[in-house]
């Protein structure tokens, strides 16, 4: 089980920025401290902690963060409209397009995503595969 994922960054408000455009509408909890930014799902009373957590910080050895090659942090959306809507707000947010929202072929009937970067380049993905909604070719 993962139990966090971290990114790097060189620029803390561009990274907010960017992240605090969708991370807040899937129900992640922000914080933010000298260590960088903080994103965690609610944990409700009675229940155990949902994984995983998901920070931004700057890199430990003070070298610049880079991307790494082939690395993608994939998050799950409610709706193929909630993929839209938060991959326009990512971008509005200082994100780079790095493949629209929609079916890829090589996925699911069902799985509908849109790729970005974020200001430090490293690609995130926005998806939903509700089976309750219109699949590829339909």
């Amino acid at each position: 089980m993962i139990a966090y994922v971290t990114v790097g960054a060189d620029d803390m408000g561009s990274a907010k920025r960017f992240y605090n455009a969708f991370l807040p509408s899937l129900d992640y909890g922000f914080a933010e401290g000298p260590e960088g930014l903080s994103y965690a799902l609610p944990v409700p009373a009675g229940q155990v902690r949902v994984l995983p957590d998901f920070y931004v910080k700057p890199t430990f050895d003070g070298r610049p963060a880079s991307a790494g090659n082939g690395t993608m942090v994939a998050f799950e959306v409610r709706s193929q409209s909630q993929v839209r809507s938060l991959h326009a707000a990512a971008l509005a947010a200082g994100g780079t397009d790095e493949g629209q929202p929609g079916f890829r072929t090589s996925y699911g009937p069902h799985f509908y995503v849109g790729y970005l970067r974020d200001p430090q380049g490293n690609k995130i993905a926005l998806f939903s595969s509700e089976p309750n909604e219109l699949g590829r070719g339909r």
